[in-house]
């Protein structure tokens, strides 16, 4: 088997460069039939193969289901009336060689034309010729290149108004990318295909031109021939050369017309998957009152005195019975359709009556993206979308960062929105929404750039730098001048990352701090014992560790988190004080999250008479921040921004060191208005690190 399918795969390969020559051997064949003599045998082959191609043709004509999938015909034509001439060519040059021998010099198949089809009368030859030359030519080729010359104009002229239909539907959601890209091309190949019909069917009419002036030259061309050269008298000359002419013309007009009838089927076809037999036959008989009446008109000419009563009562008897068969069956389909209409509003009104249930209401994501339509091919893994990978990685990252499985994102398109525009939701709430190029890259400015680019300014949505859409192929020089170029699917990434980050406390809830329960509870599960509910309930766990993830302090080490609530649990339920607790239990992963493994931790402070204001003013306000008074708040803010902005300027961490009570009220304060400052108490240092003052912040 394995040897069988071994050869048959060298059988293919050998053969495969042998596909698609029939064309061109069948145009070098025709330039050299215009050549080379041809003997009478190869000339009635390709004679008979001229005909063959021609019924051929016709019946894919009359079978195919729509135009467009013949695009292929007017090149068919192309050939075919090449061949046909060629072969006109080598037979006449037969005929005037070898036609004083008798009338099988030239060819069995001219012969047969020129004596079995017209008889051997040269006088009928010739009317029969004429006729179907004037079938061919005024009727059949002026038609169909008439009908080929305004389907092309109209074509071309609806090609704008086709274009805007198909956008509109794929904007209202009626068909997708793919299905709109698949009608656009129908609509190109419908234009070109009716601009090729167009100057095809010139090619009919001219060969049907040709036709009469090589049958006059030919029986001039005879007579000469044989009386000059051949001695052969005027009666010999007129007999021999006319038959022979007259064959030779219908071997080449029959399949002429054939052609001709293809291509006015093709041209009148609509452009619609339809079998034309079927379709023609369903809109004639659509209607049995018009056979009736005509089986009526027959069968009353067929009475008349004189008139062929057999024939026309006959055919008006055949009308009749058709007529009665296609009411009957006319009202058999009406009964059905009935039957069916009936049985299908009975299950409709046995299923109205069914009440709504929880499945029919539709619950808000935890997370979710929408995008615009042009941006389906970043989410689409078969045209090699990359942002499914991306969204994965960032939600593994996240997940390692916080220490909690970040919820899975759902993606959708939405067609509300603008095509490049996509939107990032949390609970059903929008949090972030940017337009992007998706077949760009995004320049972004870190701050020094060497040069400007061409390209589209905008904003990178994740950080607010500004940036510039550019092509692909300026990437590279985009990176020499300094710029950050990354991809539209990173654009999207990153922005979702900032804002999951950002939002870490809002994606942890019950289900989420029960999972990291049990899994402590595997490691140490004494720790766990009794925890929930004797001494905190689940939602005050929950709460704290949002309390942690709001101010940024990641809760991987859970053991350390639910050890210390375990310990503080049972003096106090409060979640704010049970987080000052966890925070200062964590106050080693705190500095390395933000300072890393250095020993010096660079902080601002405020000054005493400051932080006495604060303590007095948060004392009369019960702990709110609203009892500070607005210039002085104002003023603060000012001071802690400008503080923040020179140690990120000199490539250092943000920290605002304080009292423990002022922590809490502080790191709310700046944490919407100075987010790259972070707000530590002075039992949060842990005592192998140096505090190194950098700004004191007064009043």
């Amino acid at each position: 088997m394995d040897l069988k399918a071994t050869f048959g795969s060298l059988y293919q390969n050998r053969y495969t460069h042998l596909k698609g020559i029939g064309t061109p051997i069948m145009v070098l064949a025709a330039l050299a039939m215009v050549t080379l003599p041809m003997p009478p045998v190869l000339l009635d082959l390709l004679f008979s193969f001229n005909i063959a191609l021609a019924l051929v043709v016709l019946l894919v004509a009359i079978y195919t289901l729509r135009p467009l999938d013949f695009a292929a015909f007017p090149t068919v034509l192309l050939m075919a009336t090449l061949l046909r001439l060629a072969l006109n060519v080598a037979s006449t040059r037969l005929v005037l060689l070898e036609g004083h021998n008798g009338p099988a010099a030239a060819g069995k198949v001219i012969e047969a034309f020129g004596s079995v089809v017209i008889g051997g009368n040269y006088a009928v030859g010739l009317v029969v010729f004429l006729i179907l030359v004037i079938i061919n030519f005024v009727v059949v080729t002026k038609g169909a290149g008439r009908i080929s010359e305004v389907s092309a104009r109209f074509t071309l002229d609806a090609m704008p108004g086709k274009q805007m239909a198909i956008d509109a539907d794929l904007n209202a959601g009626l068909i997708n990318q793919e299905q709109a890209r698949e009608r656009r091309a129908d609509v190109s190949k419908e234009a070109d295909f009716y601009g090729s019909m167009d100057g095809a069917s010139k090619f009919v009419k001219g060969d049907a031109v040709a036709g009469i002036l090589v049958l006059v030259i030919n029986i001039i061309g005879g007579f000469v021939i044989g009386m000059a050269q051949h001695g052969l008298s005027l009666g010999q000359a007129v007999e021999i050369y006319t038959l022979l002419t007259i064959g030779d013309g219908l071997v080449a007009q029959i399949p002429g017309l054939l052609l001709s009838i293809g291509a006015a089927i093709i041209i009148t076809r609509q452009n619609e998957s339809q079998k034309m037999g079927e379709e023609v036959a369903r809109q004639m008989f659509a209607n049995p009152k018009v056979l009736g009446i005509s089986a009526g008109v027959l069968i009353v000419m067929g009475l008349v005195p004189g008139m062929p009563t057999l024939a026309f009562v006959s055919l008006g008897i055949g009308m009749a019975v058709t007529t009665w068969w296609i009411n009957k069956r006319q009202i058999e389909a009406k009964v059905l359709a009935e039957t069916e209409q009936a049985q299908g509003n009975t299950e409709r009104l046995e299923s109205e009556p069914k009440e709504l249930g929880w499945d029919d209401v539709n619950h808000v994501d935890i997370v979710g993206l929408e995008v615009g339509y042009r941006l389906i091919p970043l989410v689409d893994k078969g045209q090699n979308g990359e942002l499914l990978s991306r969204i994965k990685g960032v939600r593994k990252k996240l997940s390692q960062e916080f220490g909690f499985l970040i919820p899975p994102v759902h993606i959708r398109d939405n067609l509300d929105l603008g095509p490049s525009t996509y939107r990032i939701s949390l609970m059903g709430v929008v949090v972030g929404e940017a337009d992007i190029r998706h077949d760009g890259e995004l320049a972004i400015n870190p701050g020094q750039v060497f040069g400007q680019l061409e390209g589209q300014p905008t904003v990178d949505p994740a950080f607010g730098l500004e940036a510039v859409w550019v092509n692909p192929d300026q990437r590279d020089y985009a990176q020499t001048l300094g710029y950050t170029v990354v991809d539209a699917s990173t654009v999207v990434a990153t922005h979702m990352s900032q804002l999951l980050s950002n939002n870490a406390a809002q994606l942890l809830g019950y289900e989420e701090a029960q999972q990291l329960l049990d899994i402590l509870a595997k490691q140490s599960p004494k720790l766990v014992e009794g925890l929930v509910p004797e001494i905190l309930s689940l939602g005050v766990i929950v709460k704290v560790m949002q309390n942690l993830l709001n101010e940024g302090v990641p809760i991987r080490d859970t053991r350390t988190l639910i050890q210390t609530l375990v310990e503080y649990g049972p003096k106090s339920q409060d979640p704010d004080v049970l987080t000052a607790a966890a925070r200062i239990a964590m106050k080693r992963l705190i500095i390395q999250e933000i300072n890393g493994s250095e020993r010096e931790v660079p902080v601002v402070t405020l000054s005493p008479e400051l932080e006495q204001l604060l303590h007095q003013s948060l004392q009369s306000s019960n702990g709110e921040n609203s009892g500070l008074e607005p210039g002085l708040a104002e003023r603060l803010q000012r001071s802690l921004k400008d503080a923040a902005q020179k140690q990120e300027m000199v490539g250092e961490p943000a920290v605002l060191l304080t009292s423990g009570l002022l922590r809490t009220t502080l790191s709310r304060f700046v944490k919407h208005t100075i987010p790259s400052l972070r707000v530590l108490s002075y039992q949060e240092i842990p005592d192998d690190k140096q505090i190194k003052i950098v700004q004191s912040v007064g009043q």
